[in-house]
């Protein structure tokens, strides 16, 4: 029994997550913080395609949280702890995620997505600083320091990617991943795979919050790993299961190639008004923090497909017939 405690509490602090973090004060992120899109690097160029890569992608309509679908957990990191995360998460896909969530429990409830995709997808929530939200002396939003008006993305994107270096495998059912780092802020960074950039230009990122021209949203790109260890679908510290794939997109050593997931949520905010992620306070609400989180609940035939259209190099979509709520 003490074993099993202790290796929970060093999860925990493995992950970032603090059961009794204290409350913190009303946080506006530094003006350095901020980066205009003139200082943003020019992308990195991507790996070339081999002749065994898996070049197709298929794309997910999964809505843009209409139902207002929140909450203070972090079930992935921190399953079965209510609050446990802090601040405020965003979700689209299952529409029952929380807390308390077990993969039977997900398995049986409605989705926001398209063609029956149950899985759960979810960020931290922005905020515009220039009002106040409902939250303002609420657990995870005002009294841990996350002030302002909760925006809602003016859109999500959904997407699974192949590999350029070879096909790749079924994911297993029951996946759990996590990109990015919530301690970033006040750690070395090893783990931070924030991804800020402004619409009609792709791949320009920093760890900044950008300002953006007119005309232009502020984006968040989430890429989230791909090379599984093809055992297990979790891990102590929710990361060593499935890693990210190495600089020219082949994987490292005894993991394989699986769809890569990429989520990119747009938001239309009014030119001047600062704005900012959701944190744990003492990260002080620093962009570098941006994270995501994905429960895969594909039915069997849904992840097959997935892979047949990855690897044999297809466009595929799933839309939903003009619907915003959820399906069953």
């Amino acid at each position: 029994m003490r074993s099993a405690l202790l290796a929970l509490c060093l999860g925990l602090v493995v992950t970032g997550v603090v059961a009794n973090r204290p409350a913190g004060p009303s946080a506006s992120p530094p003006e350095g913080f901020y980066t205009a899109l003139a200082d943003i690097p020019d992308p990195a160029p991507l790996p070339r395609p081999g002749p065994d890569a898996a070049t197709g992608s298929l794309s997910v309509d999964c809505g843009r949280n209409e139902r207002g679908h929140r909450n203070t957990d972090n079930v992935v990191v921190s399953p079965g702890l209510v609050g446990g995360a802090h601040h405020t998460h965003d979700y689209v896909g299952n529409v029952s995620t929380d807390a308390l969530s077990t993969d039977r429990s997900l398995a049986a409830a409605a989705t926001t997505c398209a063609g029956g995709d149950r899985s759960a997808y979810y960020w931290p929530v922005l905020r515009r600083l220039d009002r106040h939200g409902p939250d303002a002396d609420a657990h995870g939003g005002g009294r841990h320091g996350n002030t302002g008006e909760i925006l809602v993305p003016s859109a999500v994107r959904v997407e699974f990617h192949g590999s350029p270096v070879s096909r790749v495998l079924v994911p297993p059912k029951g996946l759990r991943m996590i990109t990015g780092d919530p301690v970033a802020g006040t750690t070395d960074r090893g783990r931070a795979r924030a991804q800020w950039g402004c619409s009609g230009h792709p791949e320009r990122f920093t760890t900044d919050y950008p300002t953006c021209p007119a005309g232009s949203g502020v984006t968040r790109t989430f890429d989230f790993p791909s090379c599984w260890n093809g055992l297990h679908t979790d891990s102590p510290d929710h990361r060593s299961h499935i890693v990210f794939p190495l600089a020219d997109g082949g994987c490292p050593r005894a993991t394989f190639p699986v769809p890569r997931l990429r989520l990119t949520l747009t938001y239309d905010i009014p030119a001047g008004v600062r704005f900012a992620v959701d944190s744990f306070p003492e990260q002080r609400r620093a962009p570098v923090t941006d994270h995501a989180m994905f429960i895969g609940v594909l039915s069997d035939a849904g992840r097959a497909a997935l892979t047949d259209c990855v690897n044999e190099g297809r466009r595929c979509r799933a839309v939903r017939p003009g619907a915003a709520g959820a399906s069953g």
